[in-house]
């Protein structure tokens, strides 16, 4: 366990004076883990004015919470969400310790001023990755580009980042082949002309594609994402069940590797076993969370994250994935999932519960676990939630 001096001064050994001031709320007594500052103690978290003031012992404030037998994080990030979903507002996924989600895809350039008004109301922050295909994913109609690429219009795509650039940061393409057919490579190349003079990342969606994978990350930069990793099909490992070699090469000129739960064959036990036991985590735990998933197999971020527990992934480095790395993947969020000093208050009281769980991949595989990460408190922004 690895504390940072600067950080334990900021409240521990502040002058008496200071550690009497009042502030707005103090979260005492809990198990504080933050990864981006290999911290893992138990702490209490003084919040002022929205933001993190100090970490320490004994501080006082306005309002408190007994954190005692609990894991105080920062906020959750989840960085591959479908909030088009009015039936799955921005409040129920607030609920479960996400802070801040990104809306992979689920509108193009024709409809996206419906998923902004939904960011715009969020009480969590909320931004949007633009799907390429003019009307998104949208999964009461055939794939975006089975009828050829025309829905890949890089113009009015554009257009549509440069007018919401507050919301929009990044390009979303889906690959597959009942999504893309044998247009994968092309409808890539055209995301990548948005997003390059943008300075924006593509988040790519694998999968049961027309290209071999190799192909497909041939033409990513660093910062773009590959989300569904663990895909058993045209995924990451190759026919002996090794990680491929071009894979390893993407993440070593900084492609990320994003889990992406979701519904439908994005994952199951046994590639994600294989790949772990040879060293390949995700870079990003996400849920994939649409209104379906609310009630099976996903549920929340929280469950997502306890799946990976159960395949033997320390603590720390789950929270990891759900945390400090998912702000390392959009410059927007790099002051995010962190509590030092400073940075926006955005804080998840997780319960590591203990018992027997049922956790489910995408082919219906069930595994048992003994333990679960369920959210008990959230703050975002300096605010309790509901």
């Amino acid at each position: 366990m690895t504390v940072n001096r600067r950080v334990f001064l900021a409240g521990a050994l502040l002058p008496r004076y200071l550690r009497a001031a009042p502030f707005d709320l103090v979260i005492r007594n809990g198990r504080v883990i933050d990864p981006s500052q290999r911290l893992d103690r138990i702490l209490d978290v003084a919040i002022r004015g929205g933001r993190i003031a100090a970490l320490g012992h004994n501080l006082g404030g306005a309002e408190s919470i007994d954190a005692s037998g609990k894991l105080v994080v920062p906020g959750l990030i989840d960085i591959h969400v479908h909030a088009r979903d009015a039936e799955l507002p921005p409040p129920a996924i607030l609920a479960t310790g996400v802070t801040t989600m990104v809306d992979a895809g689920s509108r193009g350039a024709d409809n996206v001023d419906q998923l902004i008004g939904i960011a715009r109301d969020a009480p969590n922050r909320m931004r949007i990755l633009l799907n390429i295909g003019r009307l998104g994913n949208n999964p009461n109609r055939r794939g975006e580009f089975l009828d050829g690429l025309a829905p890949a219009d890089v113009e009015k795509c554009r257009a549509a980042v440069e007018r919401n650039r507050q919301w929009i940061i990044g390009i979303k393409a889906r690959l597959s082949r009942g999504i893309a057919a044998d247009h994968d490579l092309e409808v890539l190349r055209r995301a990548r002309q948005v997003a390059a003079p943008l300075n924006i990342p593509l988040m790519i969606h694998i999968g049961d594609t027309v290209s071999p994978l190799p192909q497909i990350l041939a033409l990513l930069k660093p910062g773009d994402i590959v989300t569904h990793m663990y895909t058993p099909t045209q995924g990451i490992l190759d026919k002996q069940g090794r990680i491929l070699r071009e894979v390893r090469a993407a993440r070593h000129r900084g492609i990320l590797f994003d889990f992406g739960n979701g519904r439908t064959e994005h994952w199951n036990w046994t590639v994600a076993e294989s790949a772990l036991a040879q060293g390949f985590a995700p870079d990003t735990i996400s849920s994939d969370l649409d209104l379906a998933g609310h009630t099976e197999q996903v549920f929340d971020l929280p469950n997502v994250l306890s799946k990976f527990l159960l395949l033997g992934m320390p603590l720390n480095k789950v929270i990891a994935c759900g945390t400090a790395n998912a702000a390392k993947a959009f410059r927007e969020f790099r002051t995010l999932g962190s509590l030092r000093p400073g940075a926006p208050a955005d804080v998840a009281v997780l319960e590591l519960a203990q018992g027997s769980f049922e956790f489910v991949d995408n082919f219906k595989n069930v595994r048992m676990g003994n333990e679960k990460l369920v959210a008990r408190v959230v703050i975002a922004g300096g605010k309790r939630s509901p």
